[in-house]
């Protein structure tokens, strides 16, 4: 890896936001999908939260491969799974709904730990959604139609949250635990490496503070011999 591919992923890593996320409640529609994950991205979201059937989230997870690098993505068979795991955790759950006491997305204090919950294509939010979040969230509308598509709504709401963490100094700082920045560091930078060890159930192997692997003869020669640990007998991160 140069020094230049290391620098930059590691600038991205320590600008990750842990306690900011979405929740996307059966939107199905590959592209939007994908375009929420790329927003995401963008605003330095760490994982979002897909309620979604299974293939769905196959074929989304075919189509938009490459912001999976990037942003983990959370499947959930129940949106009631989704939300009530996030707010066991502390997080406020807004959601995107023109509902009773609907606040605009200005409003809001995004440097709190938020999950946003964006609803599906046509018929919005559902009833079991709107039955457990914690509030609703509008963008102001000055035309004929409702609402902005579910990807254009995310981005906007997004660049808000983004602007308040900004201003809070939130990016100024990492916010990731050691052992998961080294994990989605190796993650990023060896993606076919990765894959091998996951085939054949094997820890990664150790890395240093640039991103670069430590003796990898090393590593190599243990896979060969049968040496290397298993996932999960080791911290190799």
């Amino acid at each position: 890896m140069t020094p230049e591919r290391s620098a930059r992923l590691r600038a991205v890593l320590e600008r990750r936001q842990p306690d900011l996320t979405l929740v996307t409640d059966f939107v199905n529609k590959q592209r939007n999908l994908s375009a929420i994950v790329r927003n995401c991205d963008a605003a330095g979201i760490m994982a979002i939260h897909a309620v979604l059937g299974e293939e769905d989230y196959r074929a989304f997870r075919g189509t938009a491969m490459g912001s999976h690098r990037w942003v983990e993505v959370h499947r959930h068979a129940a949106v009631d799974e989704a939300i009530s795991g996030l707010q066991a955790q502390g997080y406020q759950v807004l959601a995107a709904h023109l509902g009773e006491g609907a606040r605009d997305y200005r409003e809001i204090d995004y440097c709190k730990p938020t999950a946003v919950l964006l609803g599906a294509e046509r018929r919005g939010v559902s009833v079991e959604a709107r039955a457990r979040v914690d509030g609703f969230i509008t963008v102001p509308m000055m035309g004929m139609v409702e609402s902005y598509n579910v990807s254009v709504a995310s981005g906007i709401i997004l660049a808000e949250a983004q602007r308040q963490r900004a201003e809070a100094g939130l990016y100024d700082q990492c916010r990731i635990d050691r052992a998961t920045y080294r994990r989605l560091l190796f993650e990023w930078a060896y993606p076919d490496l990765v894959e091998y060890c996951t085939e054949r159930g094997l820890a990664y192997p150790p890395i240093d503070e640039a991103g670069d692997l430590v003796v990898p003869s090393a590593w190599y020669a243990a896979v060969r011999e049968g040496r290397a640990p298993l996932a999960g007998e080791s911290e190799a991160h």
